[in-house]
């Protein structure tokens, strides 16, 4: 007798362009025929989806998200309070799908699904912030406000266009953070204008990492440090060097490490996954390596060098 996977599929039906969506019926019929028996919910607000895995993932052999970074942050969330932690699968339909990028999960729907039907999946690094979770990047100060404070509709029409847009009327704004940043036994103290402590290759799309120097299952993250500028006129220079990914320590600082302790006198805004994640003085962030199984295709980021105990399995 066959065995039948139970799916909890999650949809945000507001993700992406409205011309490339694809309604929960759809998606069921790109997965085989038989084999698969399928709990079907919607979301309808911001942390939605978080509440619909507290709910329902119980009983279930997978999740499926299809949806947005933000959806699939909300679902992870969600999954990081489960025993036993099931595979996540991912079908991205938002405006920029970074984090599928990353992944090496492919933006059509079907050839996503695809990849769960074939079994293949990768132990991925989950980020703990404070008492939440992120995929691949919490970040602050100039420009990271956009992600966030960007229009569903603008994203959707512009994609990552319209973050740069929206970012580029922050400039205006933009003041130096004085911060003290803790990291495995290191303590910097300076005046930030934007910071990032990811598990990616990109973040927003704009920002790239070196992926001879990542590794998606290592215990450790890249962290991200631009330090304070003379005058706006600098900033050109700057952007151009992120993009050519020219870390100079000193403008720039890249370093990695598997715990970070960033402190501030006054309140920070963070974004987690390009989405608003709240604001605070004092925040911890740890690496919880190896912390969840997702489904994706074999890729270079990954690796084995980390040993962490699979109690998740």
């Amino acid at each position: 007798m066959a065995v039948v996977k139970k799916v909890l599929l999650i949809v945000n039906p507001c993700s992406g362009k409205t011309s490339k969506r694809k309604s929960a019926e759809e998606i069921i019929s790109m997965f085989p025929q038989t084999g698969y028996e399928f709990t079907v919910k919607k979301t309808e607000r911001s942390g939605h989806a978080t509440e619909l895995v507290r709910q329902f993932a119980a009983g279930h052999d997978l999740i499926v998200c299809a949806g947005g970074d933000g959806t699939l942050n909300e679902t992870i969330n969600g999954m990081m309070e489960q025993e036993p932690r099931v595979p996540v699968g991912y079908i991205p339909m938002g405006s920029t799908n970074d984090f599928a990028t990353t992944l090496g999960i492919p933006s059509e729907p079907q050839k996503a699904i695809d990849i769960i039907v074939s079994g293949h999946m990768n132990w991925y690094d989950i980020g703990q912030f404070n008492n939440r979770y992120f995929q691949y990047v919490a970040s602050f100060g100039a420009c990271t406000k956009a992600s966030y404070a960007t229009s569903q509709k603008l994203k959707n029409i512009f994609g990552h266009a319209a973050y740069i847009m929206n970012g580029l009327t922050e400039w205006k704004d933009i003041k130096p953070i004085p911060l003290r940043i803790e990291y495995d036994g290191n303590v910097i103290e300076d005046e930030v204008f934007l910071g990032a402590v990811s598990n990616s290759t990109s973040v927003a799309g704009l920002f790239k990492f070196d992926t001879n120097r990542v590794r998606l299952d290592d215990g450790t993250f890249e962290i991200l440090l631009v330090r304070k500028m003379k005058n706006l006129l600098e900033a050109p220079v700057l952007l151009h060097k992120i993009r050519k990914m020219d870390y100079d320590g000193k403008q720039i600082f890249f370093t990695e490490a598997k715990s970070v302790k960033i402190t501030s006198p006054n309140p920070i805004a963070w974004t987690l996954d390009g989405e608003y994640g709240g604001e605070s003085t004092e925040t911890n962030i740890s690496n919880l390596c190896r912390s969840i199984r997702i489904y994706s295709p074999e890729n270079p980021l990954f690796s084995t060098k980390c040993e962490a105990e699979e109690t998740t399995a």
